[in-house]
């Protein structure tokens, strides 16, 4: 009875409502378009806030917890986990890295590898190695 025709406004009700359970979920509310809330730079903030925070801490989980339920079926060396470099929203990152990790000079071919996540060229056989 005592809300003005403002705060009885639905639709505003309803983008609260939207951003109140996105963030108790870990979405960022400007990922839900919702007008007003985001501007271009924002949403990619936005979006590599969500993968850093939010889905690969609940990956990382997944695999760790499927890797201890595998252990008593293929034994304690299998491991399962996500690959960042695969993931789309973390492109801008890998990217910097890459130009920042070539740019360095002073580091040596195998130390830039190792750097970036790969084995130095005489230790084994990555995937990427063989290509």
């Amino acid at each position: 009875m005592g809300l003005s025709p403002k705060d009885m406004d639905f639709i505003q009700a309803k983008n609260a409502a939207s951003r109140d359970i996105a963030l108790a979920f870990g979405v960022p509310p400007m990922l839900l378009g919702i007008p007003g809330d985001n501007t271009y730079s924002n949403y990619q903030e936005a979006n590599r806030a969500f993968y850093r925070h939010t889905v690969l801490p609940l990956v990382s989980r997944t695999a760790r917890d499927l890797s201890a339920w595998f252990a008593g079926l293929y034994g304690s060396g299998l491991r399962l986990w996500y690959d960042a470099d695969q993931v789309e929203g973390l492109s801008g990152e890998r990217d910097a890295l890459w130009a920042r990790i070539g740019a360095a000079s002073f580091l040596t071919d195998d130390e830039k590898r190792e750097a970036v996540g790969y084995a130095p060229r005489g230790e084994g056989s990555n995937k990427q190695d063989s290509e």
